[in-house]
């Protein structure tokens, strides 16, 4: 039977990979089928089915280069995502059984992915898209609920991750 500190390196690479592999796709989802989810930023951003008479409206943006803009930064930086997370994962899975010391130091890629992440789904989502651009008061297009379902894994697996290790 493997050691607890061995299933717990593999653990922490699994969870990477898992959402190295949920950037990738979503990537491939948001460029695949591009007008989809660019009708969910244009709609957050225009803020065009928020409260009737929110006094918040002053906010909302009508322009279609910046609807582009602020989707294809999103795709940019989640494509980024995918990356660190991936290459991180691959730096973990061939330091899977070196030392404590080595498998550590092999947590950068990670680290940089599960940050953009952050960066996406609560700086992005939940403040900007969220507060900003109150897409709390939409009942269609209002994606906290899912930001805050992949945020959650992604501050679990961050932590996770930062575990201290020890040699086996």
């Amino acid at each position: 039977m493997p050691s607890v500190h061995f299933l717990f390196r593999l653990a922490k690479t699994t969870a990477v990979i898992a959402i190295g592999l949920m950037a990738l796709l979503i990537v491939i989802g948001n460029t695949t089928d591009y007008f989809t989810n660019y009708l969910f930023v244009e709609h957050v951003m225009k803020m065009d089915t928020i409260f009737p008479g929110s006094h918040l409206q002053y906010r909302s943006v009508n322009n279609t280069f910046m609807f582009h803009t602020g989707y294809i930064l999103l795709i940019i930086m989640e494509a980024a995502m995918a990356f660190c997370c991936i290459n991180g994962s691959r730096l973990l899975i061939k330091n899977l059984k070196s030392s404590a010391t080595l498998f550590h130091a092999s947590k950068n890629w990670a680290v940089a992915g599960l940050t953009i992440g952050i960066i996406i789904w609560f700086l992005g989502f939940e403040v900007i898209g969220g507060e900003w651009f109150a897409m709390w008061q939409s009942k269609i297009w209002n994606g906290l609920a899912a930001a805050e379902r992949i945020l959650s894994f992604i501050v679990l697996v961050l932590i996770l991750l930062h575990l201290k290790e020890e040699d086996y």
